[in-house]
């Protein structure tokens, strides 16, 4: 995994074994009183678009930049690696309202 986080961005590469780039998901953070998810594409690829697109949305919504997602499977599923990819960003990238009330370890 690498994350490289910016003013207003966030790159996260996740990826099996090494450091590779694959399917990219941008999303952009929602502003003001604007409910929803992130709105999110696919910038480049076409293996794991779910995976990538999800987690944009989700890197977006906690960090409140944009995020630039880059998903690289080859031996467990798309389905399998969610719930792995999940509780690994949580531990690395905690949101801005943990960060601020300091309920992170």
């Amino acid at each position: 995994m690498f994350i490289l986080k910016q003013k207003i961005a966030c790159l996260v590469l996740l990826s099996e074994r090494e450091d590779r780039l694959g399917t990219l998901a941008i999303a952009v953070p929602r502003t003001g009183s604007v409910t929803g998810p992130p709105p999110s594409s696919i910038l480049l690829g076409d293996r794991n678009i779910i995976t990538a697109r999800m987690f944009a949305e989700y890197v977006a919504s906690r960090k409140s930049k944009i995020a630039l997602v880059s998903i690289y499977l080859e031996t467990i599923s798309e389905t399998q690696s969610q719930s792995i990819l999940k509780r690994l960003l949580e531990r690395v990238m905690p949101s801005e309202t943990d960060v601020m009330e300091g309920s992170f370890a």
